[in-house]
């Protein structure tokens, strides 16, 4: 884990010394009132974090900035230096924000907390008992019909769903049921607290459907294929003979083995619900959280925030891996060869 996570901020970090147009450049063109503009007129047309060389700026104030956010100094000692505050989760201060990038992390974490948790807990808590309900009845019109609608689902961007649930249930075009704009209403807080998570609930349904739909279909068709797989195995037919009830046999016996390939796809479902897409429902929902905030960051070539949202989401990865390597390890302790050699 320590590894991958020091390769992706050094990968990231090189990458970003031959962005075109760097910070000092795009505090320039705020102070000109005029879009950033790069390899003209100057030598940053490779890309380097110096300013371009604008005519009629005061070289005092390049110089000044270039020291502000210290690209003065060498490109291996900014690289120590981030490293270095990030090792004692130090994510420094944005450029343009008058703000820690913790506290922006924090403040936008809650969106991306909310639709991520949602759409986790939403494909397995639909595509496990559906994909089983679908191996228990493979080749019927039931199995069919709820394929055509998960690939139906599957082959629809997430975005495109959301325009479209927008259009009909957001006041678009047909009927205004759903509020479109952040997670609460402004009047959150003189609210009862089961008035709370109704509107709570009534905000969030949108935005987690257009994230959620394009999910039930590989985790459905994975575990149908797996208990089928499993139902034809020589320990269901003799639990069936013992008497056991079919129910007892799916959940108690079969269910127990199907659950390696799902417990093996988790770290992949929880970051994909995190990240995947979210920019795109964010935005279109009016939504501030991290994907938004990576993304103007991206353009404002605001370094430490793109730096600090990056091992946030490295870390929530890295994590989540080694969470799913240890849920495989309980569900199947064959894996430890410790245990098999003893």
């Amino acid at each position: 884990m320590v590894p991958t996570l020091f390769g992706v901020l050094t990968l990231t970090f090189v990458v970003t010394q031959f962005v075109p147009g760097g910070p000092v450049d795009q505090a320039m063109a705020q102070l000109e009132g005029e879009s950033a503009r790069t390899g003209q007129d100057g030598n940053s047309g490779s890309g380097s974090w110096n300013y371009s060389g604008r005519i009629g700026i005061d070289e005092k104030e390049v110089d000044h900035l270039t020291s502000l956010y210290g690209f003065d100094k060498p490109v291996w000692e900014r690289y120590v230096h981030m490293l270095s505050q990030l090792v004692r989760f130090d994510l420094g201060e944005s450029y343009f924000r008058n703000e820690s990038v913790s506290t922006l992390i924090a403040g936008k974490l809650g969106v991306s907390v909310a639709l991520g948790v949602w759409t986790f807990v939403l494909t397995y808590a639909i595509s496990v008992p559906l994909g089983v309900a679908k191996a228990v009845r493979n080749g019927t019109r039931f199995d069919t019909l709820s394929s055509i609608l998960v690939l139906t689902g599957y082959a629809i961007p997430g975005f495109v769903l959301g325009v479209l649930l927008i259009l009909l249930f957001g006041g678009g075009s047909f009927w205004d049921i759903f509020p479109l704009r952040g997670l609460v209403s402004d009047d959150w807080d003189t609210l009862s607290w089961h008035a709370k998570i109704t509107d709570y609930l009534w905000h969030i349904t949108l935005p987690v459907t257009a994230s959620v739909i394009s999910s039930f279909a590989i985790k459905t068709f994975l575990t149908k294929n797996t208990f089928l797989e499993e139902i034809s195995k020589q320990y269901v037919l003799t639990a069936r003979a013992k008497g056991l009830s079919e129910k007892q046999v799916l959940w108690r016996h079969v269910f127990r083995n199907a659950l390696l390939p799902l417990v093996t796809g988790f770290p992949a479902t929880f970051i994909a619900a995190f990240f995947t897409g979210s920019l795109l429902i964010e935005t279109l929902f009016s939504l501030d959280g991290l994907g938004l905030l990576s993304f103007e960051s991206i353009n404002a070539r605001d370094y430490p925030v793109v730096l600090g949202t990056l091992y946030v989401f490295t870390l929530i990865g890295l994590l989540t891996k080694l969470v799913g390597d240890l849920a495989y390890m309980l569900v199947d302790p064959r894996i430890q060869f410790d245990r098999r050699e003893a």
